[in-house]
């Protein structure tokens, strides 16, 4: 198995000499038109296919599957809970540490608690408690609970808000979320961006009973599959409540070559870049802004090797840079300039940029 595990790791590692490292890194950091290996332009993603709706016994699923043969298959399913009130934890003789703790759970009570979603992922070659699935699962988990939005203050809360919060049923209920997530083949490049695709798709999908009971009633649903209520409203049902227009998280592979900015960059560009950040967003709901960024930024995540400043002008840099020599690639060291971070973001989430392109895609799957 360990064997197994190396030959997996190992085949993340693009095979390429100094030389023709030294060729891409020069071609992508060309200051006009960047030249990539397949031909893309610097915000052009790889051609995929998509659909939704695809496992018979769950809640909601997607395939998303990428022209070089790589697939993911994501599958939700839904249970009713019983959320842990202050009343059935609080005793005069508990300590301060579970009073606390019963604090939280009641005001999980009212605005949902991130381990209602619980996120699994399967990799060939990798198992369940290998450090690549559990980190990605736990990044895409993280950005699933940290999306909020809406308006809190109506009675349409937890439909309006985040993900915690649509999964509120009453204080006393609320529905936990099982998201289990395959990968059909080795993964080509870093697979984060096409494991985050499909659980949006997914979720989109995602269908829940319709509630029949009100108020604090133990939870008694309509036994018609015809009547459930999708978990995100679609598009054409949400266009007079804006405070609605909230959608599942989104996480995208950006990377800086030079002054460049690259996204959905394949391994082999990846082995070349400054700097390698994730950056997950959300529509954003609040529709009265006026800000040309309609998208929310929810978390980024840099890679950067041997990074000491932000500025490059870490105690080897004048060593690393002596030791360059001409058409040999070194990985650079030091970070990212704040004017390429900056570009990646703006982007990222300008009006019309590359994340609402990405979501306007998937939200055309969603509605076929």
């Amino acid at each position: 198995m360990s064997s197994q595990r190396q030959a997996s790791s190992a085949a993340q590692v693009p095979h390429l000499s100094p030389a023709e490292l030294s060729y891409l890194y020069t071609s992508l950091a060309l200051p006009q038109n960047p030249i990539r290996p397949d031909g893309r332009s610097p915000t052009q993603f790889r051609p995929l296919s998509a659909e939704s709706n695809i496992l018979p016994g769950t809640n909601g699923s997607a395939r998303i599957g990428f022209a070089d043969g790589t697939q993911a298959i994501v599958g939700v399913k839904a249970e009713v809970e019983r959320t842990v009130l202050i009343s059935d934890t609080l005793d005069v003789d508990q300590d301060a540490e579970t009073v606390e703790g019963a604090e939280e759970s009641a005001s999980a009570a009212t605005g949902g608690h991130g381990s209602w979603v619980q996120m699994s992922i399967e990799i060939p070659g990798f198992r369940d408690d290998d450090a690549l699935p559990v980190f990605l699962a736990e990044m895409l988990r993280e950005s699933l609970v940290g999306s909020v939005g809406g308006n809190e203050d109506n009675g349409e809360r937890h439909m309006a808000g985040g993900l915690k919060g649509r999964l509120v049923i009453n204080k006393r209920w609320h529905w936990r979320l099982y998201i289990d997530v395959l990968l059909l083949s080795q993964p080509l490049s870093y697979p984060l961006p096409l494991l985050s695709l499909t659980t949006h798709l997914a979720l989109l999908s995602t269908k829940l009973p319709k509630l029949k009971s009100t108020g604090e009633e133990d939870p008694f649903f309509d036994d018609d599959w015809a009547a459930a209520e999708y978990l995100y409203p679609r598009s054409s049902t949400i266009n007079s409540n804006p405070s609605q227009q909230v959608r599942p998280p989104v996480t995208l592979l950006v990377i800086s070559v030079g002054e460049n900015v690259i996204f959905d960059p394949s391994r082999e560009e990846i082995a070349v870049a400054d700097a390698v950040l994730a950056i997950s967003f959300t529509r954003n709901s609040d529709s009265d802004t006026g800000t040309d960024e309609p998208l929310k930024l929810l978390l980024t995540q840099r890679g950067i090797a041997n990074s000491e400043t932000e500025n490059g002008n870490g105690p080897d840099s004048a060593a690393a840079a002596e030791e360059e020599t001409p058409g040999v690639w070194r990985p650079r060291r030091g970070g990212i300039k704040r004017s390429v971070l900056a570009e990646m973001m703006k982007t990222a989430l300008k009006k019309g940029g590359v994340g609402e392109e990405v979501l306007a895609g998937l939200e055309g799957v969603e509605v076929a």
